[in-house]
């Protein structure tokens, strides 16, 4: 039978959100219930329910960085039991069938993934995502939370973990390689405790030496502010890899320059608007520029066993369901240091809006 459970819903892009009451769902055989424990807050978030990456549709609950408890398994089910400690991050289904999924790459799925939230599952309705008190996901996208992580430190790293985690991986960092961060946000601040842990020589470019406390604490070892006169000149050809974490338009041609020859500038952040690029800098020296988006489900639990075992955790605020708008306020605004959680908890004696 389909249950209901209290979540935050937006019911247009300039509203507040609303503790409602959210239908989840009859579980099929191979669905997973997991009671939500901790569920984080993502800039896509903030970007979709805005309506700024296309379509929202109203009421909505986002949310793709969840982690709790499996509460109830279907029949067919054969990787969890109730009781284990268990993740989601963007993706609840795909078709499993295509060469991507055979891969592990579901996010690549060439029949289209469903998203966590905002997204038309298999059965023709919206996806609704993790701020909420349950979620039912079929098994295959349901993660092992180590035990190594707590619940509001691990939440992130369904996105924020796996956003930067992939691209250092596939590219396959050898010791003392020489690694910039470029931004210590969200994403960033994983960048640098992940290439650290990868053996890396990690440098964190800011546009000021505000956050160099914090990156050291984190593994870097130096910030760099790129807005001092003659950076550019100054560090032109001294990384093997730049992760750029940032989403706001940056002078491409200048950042390449930083690269070694067959240096690497992999992308991760998103700008709205479209940026230049000169070929020749990408021709002088055999340099590459690419993009990176999340994982798939084995490379996302190879991520949760890494950081369980190097010791890695989002560094977080917690919130309760009452402050999210605020949260979500402050985010944009550049007020939130790292990265801020829900406690669903809180849930329990919120009141469901008339």
């Amino acid at each position: 039978m389909p249950y209901t459970v209290k979540a935050l819903q937006k019911f247009g892009p300039d509203q507040p959100f609303k503790v409602t009451e959210l239908e989840r769902r009859d579980p099929r055989e191979d669905d997973v219930v997991i009671k939500i424990e901790a569920a984080g807050i993502c800039h896509s978030d903030i970007h979709t329910i805005h309506n700024e990456w296309g379509e929202a549709h109203f009421p909505l609950a986002v949310g793709h960085e969840i982690a709790g408890t499996v509460e109830a398994v279907g029949s067919a089910v054969t990787k969890f039991k109730v009781g284990d400690r268990v993740g989601v991050g963007c993706l609840v289904n795909s078709c499993g069938e295509c060469e991507q999924c055979a891969a592990g790459f579901e996010n690549n799925c060439l029949n289209g993934a469903v998203g966590t939230y905002n997204s038309k599952d298999v059965d023709g309705s919206i996806t609704q995502g993790g701020y909420s008190q349950k979620i039912t996901v079929n098994e295959r996208f349901v993660l092992n939370i180590p035990d190594a992580l707590e619940f509001d430190v691990a939440a992130p790293l369904l996105c924020a973990g796996i956003t930067t985690f992939s691209p250092l991986a596939r590219w396959g960092l050898k010791p003392g390689a020489k690694v910039a961060i470029l931004g210590l946000g969200g994403l960033g601040h994983m960048g640098v405790q992940i290439a650290a842990a990868m053996g890396a020589e990690v440098t964190v470019l800011s546009r000021n030496l505000k956050k160099a406390e914090a990156a050291a604490a984190l593994g870097a070892s130096r910030t760099l502010a790129t807005s001092e006169e003659g950076f550019f000149e100054e560090h032109r050809g001294k990384f093997d890899l730049i992760l750029n974490t940032i989403s706001a338009p940056i002078d491409l041609d200048s950042y390449l320059g930083l690269l070694k020859p067959r240096g690497i500038m992999s992308v991760v952040g998103l700008p709205p608007e479209a940026l230049s690029l000169h070929m020749n800098r990408l021709i002088g020296g055999g340099k590459v520029l690419t993009g990176n988006n999340i994982g798939g489900i084995p490379e996302t639990q190879q991520m949760l066993d890494f950081c369980a075992e190097h010791g890695i955790a989002a560094v977080i605020e917690k919130v309760g369901v009452d402050q999210v708008d605020e949260a979500y306020e402050r985010v944009t605004a550049g007020d939130v240091q790292f990265r801020v959680v829900i406690d669903t908890a809180t849930f329990e004696k919120a009141e469901v809006s008339a």
